[in-house]
């Protein structure tokens, strides 16, 4: 059941295999006799520096993956230098998590339906320290998620959204409750932009919006001044048969125009992933499963394993394409027929 609930994704799944197949269609354009003896990797996102343009995106439940959940991650995260995104469904409390975190945390807040507790869940993450807030705009309802219907899927008994045990308790218990349908208890299937607009009132930290496919959203978003977005297709998670998060991605940096940090998660498996990413105009990427992954094979060490892969993969690639600096990649780094 916990393996499913993190390897599945909506309906047939074509969408999680498209972000993929999407990558893979993508081909570089190697360059040699440059100097790539020193490679450098630093971005700067709303004021915070990365020493890599790779994030951790935000995730529900890591204890289905280890005992020590989302500690673990936390530390694994602080001692490769990434920023972690802690996810408001998370089965350790925000506190905590910072108490175990050496880099910034940023947290993911969907719009609950009582506003009493999307603030509440705001006001805990900015006590924390969290250095931006990521608003998942695009589940105002559950997609069809087979592999959890045919797994009845229910938190195992200890673990809790932690988040939720005093404010939504419900919630708190059961996760994606199934048997409500597409409806859940997790989510506000009313939001508008007025909510974003509320939702910024409440804080001077930054907000992104996840979950950005559309070229229109996109540019309704810089015009309102919001700080950044992220173009994800929830990994596949909701709507099956829409594009590649990558697909995706011109039209948006496109529309956007600079106005706003963009950033893109999806598909992400190999450092010559997050170069296509950058050279189509992301400024950092985003990872999901491939952490999940570590963190169940070897907790914290395993999460910072897999960024130190990421990590080096990206390096070379820069190297192999003649780009020593993350200001050099464009979209000369990718192959044109």
């Amino acid at each position: 059941m916990a393996y499913n609930y993190i390897a599945g994704a909506a309906a047939d799944e074509y969408t999680m295999r498209r972000n993929r197949e999407a990558f893979a269609s993508i081909r570089l354009h190697p360059r040699v006799l440059v100097d790539t003896s020193h490679i450098d990797t630093q971005v700067n996102l709303l004021n915070q520096s990365l020493p890599f343009p790779i994030l951790l995106a935000p995730a529900a439940y890591h204890k289905l993956a280890h005992p020590e959940g989302e500690n673990a991650t936390a530390r694994g995260a602080g001692i490769a230098q990434a920023t972690l995104i802690v996810s408001s469904y998370a089965s350790t409390a925000i506190e905590e998590i910072a108490k175990n975190a050496t880099q910034p945390l940023w947290f993911q807040i969907y719009a609950h339906p009582d506003q009493g507790v999307t603030r509440e869940l705001m006001l805990r993450g900015q006590a924390a320290g969290c250095r931006a807030f990521c608003l998942t705009v695009d589940s105002p309802v559950f997609g069809a998620r087979n592999r959890e219907a045919r797994d009845r899927f229910c938190l195992p008994r200890g673990i809790y959204a932690e988040h939720f045990r005093s404010l939504d308790p419900k919630s708190a218990k059961a996760g994606h409750v199934l048997s409500e349908g597409i409806y859940g208890t997790m989510t506000d299937s009313s939001m508008t932009w007025k909510t974003v607009d509320w939702l910024r009132s409440l804080t001077n930290v930054p907000i992104l919006l996840k979950g950005v496919l559309s070229p229109q959203d996109a540019s309704l978003a810089a015009e309102r001044g919001i700080a950044g977005i992220i173009v994800s297709n929830h990994g596949g998670r909701n709507l099956d048969t829409v594009p590649a998060t990558i697909e995706a991605l011109p039209r948006i940096v496109q529309a956007v125009g600079g106005r706003m940090v963009v950033l893109l998660d999806g598909g992400i498996r190999r450092g010559t992933d997050v170069l296509k990413a950058l050279a189509l105009g992301a400024q950092a990427v985003l990872i999901g499963r491939p952490y999940l992954w570590g963190l169940a094979v070897g907790g914290a060490a395993g999460v910072t394993e897999v960024l130190r892969i990421l990590r080096d993969e990206f390096c070379a690639a820069m190297a192999l394409c003649g780009v020593p600096r993350i200001d050099g990649i464009t979209r000369e780094v990718l192959w044109r027929d």
